[in-house]
């Protein structure tokens, strides 16, 4: 199979980042993957029997500002420039501002879901810009259209994501270099198996990669997968206040830390 270009993809050891992989592969792209959990991702990678020539591992923290450049910078030194981007790498956790431990869970998931998302497009934005080609794109959520209880810190850090996509798609527009941003609804990954509320219309892992490769090979803007939750996200932001939060009441919460 020929190759048809080089995708950088954070949080590859676990769902959509695995599933992204595996699609990305199966179209006969290379890979640079990315993740805490090296040794799992590489059993991962023999147990697909992922082509060791079409594919390298970097270790990296993206909660940490300097892992993860250096790993951006890695990449480019070992296999080039990517033509592909993925910050994928996202935690979820339910938190309760009135529980001062809270404060410091809420500074991690911005600190992976926000500055970590920066960080791993830093590496790759001026060479993109110069080269006058690539996609970055950031894989933010439903969750980010409107606050959920239980659910500060993620809804709020995916929120973010959203606009820091969209300010950065301006910036690079005029370069040649596309800013795509995917949110998915539920899919059915490790993360949301530990959900204690019903998720309407969940989507298989492997389902959603296919579209979102898709969407991404189109340079679309902003993409919700699926469609059906594109809507209901839709609806849910033209709901007055007082609907919306009557609605919500006693649904349960996002598991906290240690719950």
């Amino acid at each position: 199979m020929t190759t048809t270009g080089l995708a950088y993809i954070t949080g590859a050891s676990s769902g959509l980042g695995q599933a992204l992989a595996l699609e990305y592969y199966r179209q006969g792209w290379r890979l640079a993957l990315v993740a805490r959990r090296t040794a799992e991702l590489q059993a991962w990678a023999q147990t697909q029997g992922l082509s060791p020539e079409r594919f390298r591992i970097y270790g990296a923290d993206v909660s940490v500002v300097e892992s993860i450049v250096a790993a951006g910078r890695d990449c480019i030194a070992a296999q080039g420039l990517p033509d592909v981007v993925i910050a994928n790498a996202g935690i979820s956790v339910g938190i309760d501002s009135a529980i001062y431990e809270d404060l410091a869970v809420m500074q991690r998931v911005y600190a992976t879901n926000n500055i970590g998302l920066a960080a791993t497009f830093h590496p790759f934005i001026k060479a993109m810009t110069q080269r006058g080609s690539g996609t970055l794109v950031g894989v933010a959520s439903v969750a980010g259209i409107r606050g959920l209880p239980g659910h500060a810190a993620y809804c709020s850090s995916k929120a973010a994501v959203i606009s820091y996509c969209e300010s950065l798609r301006g910036e690079c527009r005029p370069f040649g270099v596309k800013v795509v941003t995917i949110a998915p609804g539920y899919i059915d990954t490790p993360l949301t198996r530990e959900n204690r509320y019903r998720m309407p219309f969940l989507m298989p892992a492997q389902d959603f990669a296919a579209k979102a490769f898709a969407a991404i090979g189109q340079g679309v803007g902003f993409r919700v997968i699926p469609w059906q939750m594109g809507w209901v996200a839709r609806l849910l932001r033209l709901l007055p206040n007082f609907i919306f939060d009557r609605a919500l009441v006693g649904r349960p919460r996002k598991h906290r830390q240690g719950e």
